[in-house]
């Protein structure tokens, strides 16, 4: 894949980019080297290589899955202006 200073000019102006008309030429040649490098990278063959996440083998410490609720809530509603029946209290809006 080749790109030229049109194609250039188009990807400036859909990113909105300021390219000016003296550097489409070295910014097409610098694209064009990337593609290439691209394309090299597509021959090598990964048959038989895993995935990776990362590249240090670490995994996350796990920890239990229980639900809990704090247990904080006759503090939390100390500071509610309005409670009723352990709930915050809120006028009502619709009527």
């Amino acid at each position: 894949m080749s790109v030229d200073k049109n194609t250039v000019a188009k990807i400036a102006n859909l990113a909105r980019i300021a390219v000016s008309e003296d550097e489409l030429e070295a910014t097409a040649g610098e694209l064009n080297n990337i593609l290439d490098w691209v394309e090299q990278l597509s021959q090598v063959n990964t048959d038989g290589v895993e995935p990776m996440t990362s590249v240090v083998a670490a995994a996350l410490p796990m920890r239990e899955d229980k639900v809990t609720d704090g247990n904080y809530r006759d503090q939390i509603l100390k500071n509610a202006p309005a409670v009723e029946q352990g709930f915050f209290a809120v006028p009502k809006v619709i009527e």
